[in-house]
């Protein structure tokens, strides 16, 4: 894998959560799920490690990483209250 693979997987991932941000607000679960499936399977090459980027490629890559923690940070604005409200209703007391 190289700094361009790299990138590639960062641009695909901030693309899907960027799509499963959306998908949240909408209240589109089935579509969520599939584009969560969809992430994973596309972030699995990063289990294996990652080479080190410098230079351009490594500022795109934070870019990229504070693109995915606002879509990370979007999509639990929408679930975390339904989580609480599902909890509150499992443990009532």
């Amino acid at each position: 894998m190289n700094a361009d693979d790299v990138l590639a997987i960062y641009e695909n991932l901030a693309g899907l959560t960027g799509q499963m941000t959306h998908a949240a607000k909408a209240r589109e679960w089935q579509e969520f799920a599939q584009l969560n499936m969809e992430a994973r399977a596309q972030a699995a090459p990063a289990t294996a490690g990652m080479p080190a980027l410098t230079g351009e490629k490594r500022i795109s890559k934070v870019d990229l990483l504070k693109q995915l923690m606002a879509n990370d940070r979007a999509i639990r604005d929408v679930t975390d209250p339904w989580d609480a409200q599902v909890d509150r209703v499992l443990h009532p007391h």
